[in-house]
């Protein structure tokens, strides 16, 4: 591991010391939030995961209604009668923080959930449309809290891999360097001492024999 380019001094020794400290405690603290952002985002992906198959599921029969309602149908009749909405969904965007994240969060007006009016008559529609655009509007909370699930894991996918780099770097970059550059420091220092006592003890012989 390559040694810091300092002046080996007791000044700059004491400022090592500090460092190393100070890395060694954003590493341990950086560990602990890449652990706990691992275990949110597991928590995510299981909620996902569950959260997509009931999704899907209404989806695909709904899909199947309306392929049925097409089979039956008039064209023109079907997008007539696709014309308006059945809902109209008022939701709100927010935002919230975990561990430092900020993730979005949405939420849907529960009294706008309530009213779905279907926006045509009975008498040139099929019970298959009427059945695909009921479940549509039942979907639609589970599709947007899946939308924030998923951008939620995202996000902290995304803070995991930054705080992984960060604490690899500090492991295997920073706090060798500083514990080489503190040996280095403190061997210069050592010998700096011998040297100085190995003069101070000649000089001190060179007196004596001048006294003799």
């Amino acid at each position: 591991m390559a040694v810091l380019r300092v002046n080996p001094t007791r000044m700059e020794l004491t400022s090592m010391k500090r460092r190393l400290v100070t890395a060694r405690r954003g590493h341990k603290l950086l560990k602990d939030k890449r652990d706990e952002l691992v275990r949110r985002f597991i928590r995510l992906v299981r909620e996902n995961d569950a959260l997509r198959r009931e999704v899907e599921a209404q989806l695909e029969a709904a899909l199947k209604d309306f392929a049925l309602a097409r089979a039956v149908m008039e064209p023109g009749a079907l997008r007539q009668a696709l014309m308006y909405p059945a809902r109209q969904a008022q939701i709100t965007v927010g935002r919230r923080s975990i561990l430092s994240v900020r993730v979005p969060e949405y939420a849907m007006d529960q009294e706008s959930l309530t009213r779905v009016r279907l926006p045509y008559g009975m008498a040139e529609t099929s019970a298959q449309l009427d059945n695909a655009i009921t479940t549509m509007a039942e979907v639609m909370p589970r599709l947007i809290e899946l939308a924030e699930v998923e951008k939620t894991a995202s996000l902290l996918a995304d803070e995991i891999q930054k705080t992984r780099r960060r604490v690899n770097a500090l492991e295997y970059v920073m706090i060798p360097q500083f514990e080489e550059t503190i040996r280095f420091i403190t061997m210069k220092l050592e010998e700096n001492e011998r040297g100085a006592l190995t003069r101070l003890m000649k000089v001190k012989e060179m007196i004596k024999d001048r006294a003799t």
